[in-house]
């Protein structure tokens, strides 16, 4: 499986490299204000392409975080049921669910 990886890994390195040597000419990007950057299309596209996946990156940042001390809140949660019930402490038991008796 290894092998296969590494394998699909440089075949997609020679695709994007012949990419890049194909996409070398000179462009014009245009922004605001009549400023404007001139440079090869490849490293255009390399530069949107890194600034995207940032974005993307910091735009789940809170998502993450909050998954963590979800978690963090369910696992102090589980090792308190689970210190109680060695202790032979009963188990409270939810709103309107009847105990035998």
């Amino acid at each position: 499986m290894k092998f296969i990886s590494t394998l699909i890994g440089f075949v997609l390195f020679v695709l994007f490299f012949g990419f890049a040597l194909k996409n070398t000419q000179a462009v014009d990007l245009h922004f605001f204000l009549n400023y404007e950057l001139r440079g090869p299309l490849v490293l255009m596209l390399l530069g949107f392409f890194a600034a995207g996946a940032f974005l993307g990156v910091l735009a789940l940042t809170p998502t993450v975080f909050r998954h963590r001390r979800e978690t963090h809140k369910h696992k102090t949660t589980i090792e308190t049921l689970q210190s109680t019930a060695q202790q032979g402490i009963a188990q409270p038991q939810p709103d309107g669910v009847a105990t035998p008796q």
